[in-house]
């Protein structure tokens, strides 16, 4: 008899699971303890070992995509053998052994325009981050009739975090590309086809159906080789933007080259290139001279032509998960100020102390705030609808603005970590979040988050806060003021600092209390050494 395996449930936060790799292929024989995939779980990635014995007649999931709890996930029986797949939309019978009956005259249409060649591999849109839904191409390295072998880069795909090269895995002709360079596509829809030379793939459907809207428990008898989500890529240190201008010529500058641009108010459009294919590089802005502009009325006046910039998958992102955060976190703020003289001093002894230590109040504040968050606990939680988790660990995520948006890089461990530590690693995570050179897991299990636009000399802002935390912390600028002490008016450095709160798992009382310690640690550095 034919056994069902559902979707397992392999953490107790675990509503679904993504199938990261199978290692078992529908015909293959499978024993009792073999390995048949991966999974993915909030948590982590887990093997999943088979409890049959007997040949893997059905998978339910494509590697790459999510299914919830208990969705069945494979079937395993005796070869040949007839299967019910509970839940689907048909309540017929599938055998492994015959063809695939259409009954309906539109079905059979949709079928014969699906079929592939054996001889030809379809590549998807892969999932290249937890939180990618779509990607868009930024550059094409092959173009339709070029020869691919596998490894090749044939394109760079921008997702939510990165701009990443995408490897072929076939070898070939590329017979179509399915996404235009600045088009976007969902996760899974055909990106590219190769084959060899001249194969004819107009028969093949490409209007966009998905991996995930195929009906997978009955397949044709033809094989079909795809791309996985597991697809080796490796992050562009340098991407090539491409900017749409009014008269659709393309502007190819390096991103320093932009950067300086922008820095001095150089328009793009007024350089010449002198890099590669025209690419415009550092020297040209450094070594541009204005032309000299004609003499026009007074009465004249010029403006920029208004642009429409696509919206980069990493704002796309940050836009979705703010908003939710905003609209589903019961929000509040409290607010201190923090007087700051005597940590201005230890931190002069500290760097003085050692050449090679260079702390910034932002590390001070990083460690301020780990060192208060397991004094109470409950700040470092996060809202599940059924329970509320306090964290063993203390990740703190400290937000770092980039180029297109914001990245929060976490320091694990915090509170066990020297100043000196922080500081390293906050310099090293920056500097690549900067250069979108991050892994995945390195923005991931944050408990607590600050924000500090103090540097920029702002005194004081609220923060939205970055789910799944509890709470962020908004930290400004230290600015000298008058202060009474002892009974006299001095000046002292003083910095504010405002903390959003959610509600559902952060009483007001809670968050005063950890504010105080929070107050107690800046204010009297050396407490943080008792």
């Amino acid at each position: 008899m034919a056994e069902k395996i559902t979707m397992p449930r392999l953490s107790d936060t675990m509503e679904e699971g993504t199938l990261v790799k199978w290692h078992k292929n529908v015909g293959d024989k499978v024993e009792e303890g073999d390995v048949i995939a991966e999974i993915e779980t909030d948590k982590a990635i887990q093997e999943f070992e088979s409890e049959f014995d007997g040949v893997l007649l059905y998978q339910g999931l494509k590697e790459g995509e999510t299914a919830k709890v208990d969705t069945v996930l494979a079937v395993i029986g005796e070869e040949g053998e007839s299967f019910d797949v509970e839940g689907d939309n048909t309540s017929e019978e599938v055998s492994t052994e015959t063809e695939v009956e259409t009954t309906d005259e539109t079905s059979t249409e949709e079928s014969t325009s699906q079929e592939i060649p054996d001889n030809v591999n379809v590549v998807y849109m892969p999932q290249l981050s937890d939180t990618m839904e779509e990607g868009t191409v930024t550059t094409w390295h092959k173009k339709v009739g070029d020869k691919v072998e596998e490894g090749d880069v044939i394109a760079e795909i921008e997702t939510d975090k990165a701009v990443q090269e995408f490897e072929s895995e076939f070898d070939g002709t590329l017979l179509f590309i399915g996404a235009e360079e600045g088009q976007a596509a969902p996760v899974n829809t055909i990106l590219a086809i190769i084959g060899p030379e001249g194969t004819d793939v107009s028969g093949i459907n490409t209007s966009a159906p998905t991996q995930k809207e195929k009906k997978t428990e009955t397949q044709p008898k033809t094989e079909v080789k795809e791309t996985s989500t597991s697809t080796e890529t490796k992050t562009v240190v340098e991407k090539e933007k491409k900017i749409e201008t009014s008269d659709d010529d393309r502007i190819f500058a390096s991103p320093l080259a932009r950067s300086l641009a922008e820095d001095k108010g150089i328009d793009l459009r007024d350089v010449t290139g002198t890099g590669d294919n025209g690419r415009i590089i550092k020297r040209d802005i450094e070594n541009y001279t204005p032309k000299a502009q004609p003499k026009v009325a007074a009465s004249v006046v010029s403006s920029r032509e208004t642009q429409n910039l696509p919206n980069s998958q990493m704002r796309k992102v940050i836009a979705r998960r703010l908003s939710e955060s905003k609209f589903t976190a019961p929000h509040y703020y409290l607010n201190v100020e923090v007087n700051m003289d005597n940590c201005i001093e230890s931190r002069k002894q500290i760097n003085d102390s050692n050449p090679d230590i260079r702390i910034s109040f932002n590390d001070i504040i990083i460690k301020a705030c780990a060192l208060a968050l397991r004094k109470h606990p409950q700040v470092n939680s996060t809202w599940n609808d059924n329970e509320t988790t306090i964290h063993g660990d203390i990740n703190i995520g400290v937000a770092v603005a980039v180029d297109d948006g914001l990245l929060v890089p976490v320091i694990r461990n915090t509170d066990f970590k020297s100043f000196s530590e922080i500081s390293s690693e906050v310099k090293d995570m920056a500097g690549r979040a900067r250069e979108r050179k991050l892994k995945a897991d390195e923005m991931e299990g944050s408990t607590f988050t600050v924000s500090n636009l103090g540097m920029f000399g702002i005194k004081s802002f609220t923060s939205i806060i970055n789910q799944p935390n509890s709470c962020i912390l908004s930290v400004g600028a230290i600015i000298q003021k008058p202060i009474v002490k002892d009974g006299q008016i001095v000046v002292g450095n003083i910095m504010e600092l405002n903390m959003a709160c959610d509600h559902r798992t952060v009483d007001g009382a809670t968050g005063a209390q950890f504010l105080q310690t929070l107050v107690k640690y800046l204010e009297n550095p050396i407490a943080m050494f008792v």
